[in-house]
């Protein structure tokens, strides 16, 4: 079920092809081709162990096993659906086989916090406590849907795919979760 729900998700566009054609080049052993396809989607791969793992040493791990698992597994790799959400379904099952062998749950650290690849825009430390503060108020699913969406770009429907939940109950966690963060964030303001 979710192998047919992760090759529906569809895209288009030169960004999509150009993850394809590293992939393609990716199986015949371009180390090269690897080392790009690493730069344009580390951010996603550590961003999604991270919201699962919650550990910044472990999330490092996995995106390092997540690629050398791509580096093995290129060839198997069908131009059907996303490029994208064939290699985070890779990193997705790495860091839960990580997770259920070692159970942790904690804060993140600064230091993880700063390991997360910054964007366009420079975030500041002060941005980052706040941001944390708001994050810890959500519960387990929902600071995973939205840093999934935040740091990765990824649509709802194919977060939804990708952590095998209906795409209503994911834009739910995804609402109620910016509600909550909204009204820390202005409760914050105001005193």
């Amino acid at each position: 079920m979710l192998t047919a729900a992760i090759e529906t998700i569809k895209h288009s566009g030169p960004e999509q092809e150009m993850l394809e054609q590293l992939l393609e080049r990716v199986a015949l052993g371009d180390t090269e081709a690897l080392g790009a396809l690493y730069g344009k989607t580390r951010g996603a791969v550590y961003g999604l162990a991270l919201s699962i793992l919650k550990s910044a040493h472990d999330a490092q791990d996995v995106t390092q096993d997540t690629f050398v698992k791509v580096w093995e597994a290129a060839g198997s790799y069908r131009s059907q659906g996303s490029p994208m959400a064939w290699i985070l379904t890779i990193a997705r099952n790495l860091a839960r086989t990580r997770l259920r062998q070692s159970v942790r749950f904690k804060e993140l650290t600064e230091a993880e916090w700063e390991a997360i690849p910054a964007g366009a825009s420079a975030v500041t430390a002060e941005d980052r406590a706040v941001l944390q503060e708001a994050l810890a108020i959500l519960g387990d699913a929902e600071r995973q849907i939205v840093l999934l969406h935040a740091s990765s770009g990824l649509k709802h429907r194919e977060i939804a795919a990708l952590l095998e939940m209906p795409l209503p109950t994911v834009l739910s966690k995804y609402h109620r979760a910016l509600k909550k963060m909204r009204i820390q964030l202005e409760g914050e303001k105001s005193q």
